[in-house]
């Protein structure tokens, strides 16, 4: 099992910033890849970004530029680094671990609100 704990979401007028967090626990050497997703009301869950392992990264492309995703492999966490924030990045984030038999693990999730 792996238990992940995000921090850092909140309230931001648009262009502004936010970093996200996410502590992992447990069964870490099971985990292949980490990555953030977000789901706004009335939509599904989307990915934002993830990293592997090795440091490769993907985005989505709405968030391509703005936003980047790391890993310190040392203290099991990962980040998000969120910059110039539109309404559209409206949502409740959740961190996300894949891992060793296809498992995943979810977080309890962090609101980020962005106001115009």
């Amino acid at each position: 099992q792996v238990q992940l704990v995000e921090s850092g979401g909140g309230l931001v007028q648009a262009g502004g910033s936010l970093r996200l967090s996410c502590a992992a626990s447990g069964s870490i050497f099971s985990i292949i890849a980490m990555g953030w997703y977000r789901q706004a009301p009335g939509k599904q869950r989307e990915l934002v970004a993830a990293i592997t392992n090795g440091g490769n990264t993907n985005y989505a492309d709405s968030v391509k530029g703005r936003f980047t995703i790391s890993r310190d492999n040392a203290k099991n966490t990962m980040t998000l680094q969120m910059n110039s924030l539109k309404p559209e990045d409206t949502a409740v984030y959740y961190c996300n671990a894949y891992g060793l038999g296809h498992l995943n693990y979810w977080g309890q999730g962090t609101q980020v609100t962005v106001s115009s």
